[in-house]
């Protein structure tokens, strides 16, 4: 009976908030957008914003000096401008004198506050505090110091020259926070956060609905001078089916979807990866690229004779095809023409157009088994559940080239746990990058970051490669370093410390009343812009 009354309660709760809780504000349910979060939100803390379901809420309700546009290019948000030293070691941000907390009681007789330099140092102190032992401290390890010149400039000082600094701060790690209310022993920071986004904090029933509103003083205005967000409120369900999901928006009871779920990904799209005509008249689709690169690992550092070898980890790598392993397991989404790491939309990146080469991979296996004096060669590949059709695609089509393959299928933090002690030697994995530069890709393979240093999973060890890596990290002119990263592609390419399947796509659906959703190469979801047409 308790918990019969608990949701009733909640349900009433939720009912009224669109209708009397403000008494002020009537909310037009045209301005409402509607998503669901399968994962749940464990936090809404930005200090631990390391994953995609903490992320997306906390874009809505954070800003930090610098963010980025969909094209992955820098522009400035707290920060109006900044000047960056000759040698590249000092950034003086500029910051605007118009952003302001969300309101609250311990900002006293006004409820808010203007932002000040100050408060990033607050924050990035905090960041740092291993008392609050947050995922997101890394991103201040090139950093020597920072300090607030005044209430308009923050200086931060860098240990060596690292262009991909700007990069790092248009994480949601590297959000403003306020001491205020943080520091206040009876306020949840966690559960009911403050900071200065588009949209402020209403209210939270865990695994059950989160509601965010328009903040009225938001700072960022449109092209024609009107005042963000367009919406007036966010509003986030957590059903942990993604099917159940996606019924809940084909029958309009949410705005959006993020992603390709088997239970619904042929329903919706074709085998060629486009809208299926059903649902053309009700739904939109945003496909672009996203930097997720889906590869196969191997462990370097076991002795183990076979993938040792170059050759045959080469034979493996063009003894497949990538494009039609995409249109029969993938419909079609995700990229095949592939190089090294780094994906499509990084500076850097390389493709190689014909890499499926079945006859050279065949002339391969067999060089290697006639010096070695054997019949049979065989692998075994650990996967989890969701890459076994890939998996067992693999397996049949190295069979053709003189490979039997073995897939050992491991629960995913099985997976994870044999790939950082080293006990796999050939691995599934994917990498999603943190900030949008190449070096979050090619320092895979720097010998100083071996696990538990870091996550050179595949232990690659090679000392030019580290020096040249070291050169383009710290290399200032921008031209200069892409070269350099192209020449680190060319080295994983040929070492073959890894075989890239292929880069992933991001793709959104959207019923037809959303407009100016947008999409970008990091899957970040920003709403300040979006708006909502009825159809009619």
């Amino acid at each position: 009976m308790k918990s019969i009354i608990y949701y009733i309660s909640i349900f009433c709760l939720l009912t009224s908030l669109f209708s009397c809780q403000e008494k002020d504000v009537q909310i037009d349910e045209s301005k409402v957008f509607r998503y669901n979060e399968s994962a749940n939100i464990p936090t809404l803390d930005p200090a631990f914003a390391k994953s995609m379901n903490i992320i997306w809420p906390c874009n809505q309700l954070y800003n930090g000096l610098v963010q980025l546009d969909d094209s992955l290019r820098i522009k400035s948000d707290i920060a109006k401008q900044w000047i960056i030293s000759k040698e590249g070691l000092q950034y003086d941000f500029i910051l605007r004198d118009d952003v302001y907390f969300h309101k609250h009681a311990n900002f006293g007789i006004d409820s808010t506050r203007v932002v000040v330099a100050q408060d990033f140092v607050y924050s990035f102190n905090r960041l740092l505090d291993p008392k609050l032992a947050s995922p997101g401290a890394w991103i201040l390890k090139k950093v020597d110091s920072y300090e607030a010149i005044n209430d308009s400039v923050l200086r931060i000082r860098l240990k060596e020259a690292f262009p991909a600094l700007l990069g790092l701060m248009s994480m949601r790690y590297a959000s403003v926070v306020p001491r205020e209310v943080v520091d206040d022993k009876d306020h949840d920071f966690r559960s009911s956060p403050i900071g200065t986004g588009p949209f402020k904090f209403k209210l939270w029933a865990e695994n059950i609905k989160l509601v965010l509103r328009k903040n009225p003083n938001y700072f960022e205005k449109d092209e024609q001078g009107k005042q963000l967000p367009y919406l007036e409120a966010v509003s986030v369900t957590f059903l942990p089916d993604k099917q159940s999901a996606f019924l809940q928006f084909i029958q309009g009871n949410l705005d959006f979807i993020s992603g390709l779920d088997p239970s619904y990904k042929d329903d919706i799209i074709d085998s060629e990866g486009n809208l299926n005509k059903k649902y053309k008249s009700r739904l939109q689709m945003l496909s672009g690229p996203y930097l997720n690169t889906e590869y196969l690992g191997f462990n370097l550092s076991l002795e183990h004779q076979v993938i040792k070898d170059k050759r045959v980890r080469k034979a493996l790598d063009i003894g497949f095809d990538r494009q039609k392993m995409l249109a029969y397991l993938r419909n079609g989404m995700g990229e095949s023409q592939v190089g090294g790491m780094i994906p499509t939309g990084l500076a850097g990146s390389l493709k190689i157009p014909k890499r499926f080469d079945l006859t050279k991979a065949k002339d391969l296996i067999a060089d290697y088994k006639e010096e070695k004096k054997i019949d049979k060669l065989s692998l075994s590949l650990s996967t989890d559940a969701s890459y076994l059709d890939i998996a067992e695609y693999l397996q049949r089509e190295w069979q053709k080239i003189g490979v039997e393959l073995t897939v050992d299928v491991m629960p995913p933090s099985t997976l994870r746990q044999s790939i950082a002690t080293g006990s796999v030697y050939f691995f599934r994995g994917s990498w999603i990058a943190d900030y949008p530069d190449a070096e979050n890709y090619l320092s895979l393979f720097d010998s100083k970051n071996k696990v538990p240093n870091g996550a050179n999973y595949t232990r690659f060890d090679s000392t030019s490669y580290d020096e040249k890596l070291h050169q383009a990290i710290y290399e200032v002119d921008e031209a200069k370093r892409v070269t350099l990263y192209q020449g680190l592609e060319s080295v994983i390419i040929d070492e073959v410390p890894v075989i890239v399947l292929f880069y992933d796509k991001a793709v959104r659906f959207t019923s037809l009343e959303v407009n100016n959703l947008g999409i970008n190469p990091m899957n970040n979801l920003f709403l300040k812009k979006v708006y909502k047409i009825k159809q009619l």
